[in-house]
């Protein structure tokens, strides 16, 4: 495999509650084989610079994507069997799939869609547009002024207040927070909440948490390929090193060590990291 680039865009203020991060990667050699789509709080927009990327959902056949909208989940998924060698990636927050794919991400979950579904004829414009600009800005650009018509264009769609309530507490402990307690702090049964809660984001509460505990396990191996697991394990909350391996079996389908053995030589490799500011 040759080169690889990635190009990070902070993204304009108006959409900074419904989009976490955009970014724009390419290959200069081919791309790898296989490449594990991992779970985490955002649902994902990647939109192709050339080939359909190849996606593959964990018990179901492969599909191909020139702009593919990819809900919640809590496994790996597939990425790879194309040729495709760059793209634009947008990661979406659950509101930003209210206000941007009107639409509760409860309802894309364990899926990935084209987005033309959502927006229509326009998404095959802007991926041509897309694809036509000369830089990495020029798309940003591009992409960003779509999705501020987009919200500008979308009616109100909220979240219940109990339900956001969780969500929001989940994300800032990291899915330490029990479900029954979550339950108690909203007034509701566990049950009720468990509902409600998997209605909105297509996964239950104890599901998110793991998925969100295992984000942050993630985010730390990326930071610190040497990491002992064990003190990983211990600073964030598994019961021991067996447990954080079992988890990440479980969610990545692979051993940590496997996974920082084929998966973090293509962010070790990168030839160019640059960072875009929003111009607003």
């Amino acid at each position: 495999m040759g080169g690889f680039t990635h190009v990070h865009r902070v993204v304009h203020p108006a959409l900074r509650p419904f989009v976490g991060d955009l970014s724009g990667y390419a290959y200069d050699g081919e791309p790898p084989a296989l490449h594990r789509g991992l779970p985490s709080q955002y649902l994902t927009l990647v939109i192709t610079m050339d080939e359909p990327l190849g996606i593959t959902w964990p018990g179901q056949p492969p599909g191909k994507y020139d702009a593919g909208v990819g809900g919640l989940h809590s496994r790996a998924v597939h990425v790879g069997g194309s040729p495709s060698r760059a793209g634009v990636q947008l990661a979406l927050t659950p509101a930003g799939s209210r206000a941007l794919l009107g639409l509760p991400p409860g309802e894309i979950a364990w899926r990935v869609i084209e987005l033309d579904e959502f927006i229509g004829p326009s998404a095959h414009v802007l991926v041509e547009q897309l694809r036509e600009a000369s830089s990495w800005e020029s798309r940003f650009e591009l992409l960003e002024s779509a999705l501020l018509r987009r919200w500008a264009a979308s009616p109100a769609s909220a979240v219940r207040d109990e339900v956001d309530w969780v969500w929001r507490r989940l994300r800032s402990s990291h899915g330490a927070v029990r479900v029954q307690e979550l339950a108690a702090e909203v007034g509701w049964s566990r049950r009720h909440l468990t509902d409600r809660f998997t209605t909105e984001f297509g996964l239950a509460p104890k599901v998110a948490a793991r998925v969100l505990r295992f984000e942050q396990a993630v985010q730390r191996v990326r930071r610190q390929p040497t990491v002992r697991l064990a003190d990983l394990a211990a600073d964030l909350g598994y019961a021991d090193q067996a447990h954080l391996t079992r988890e990440w079996q479980a969610i990545a389908g692979c051993s940590p060590r496997q996974w920082i053995a084929e998966e973090l030589p293509n962010v070790q490799d990168q030839t160019g990291l640059v960072s875009a500011e929003s111009g607003v």
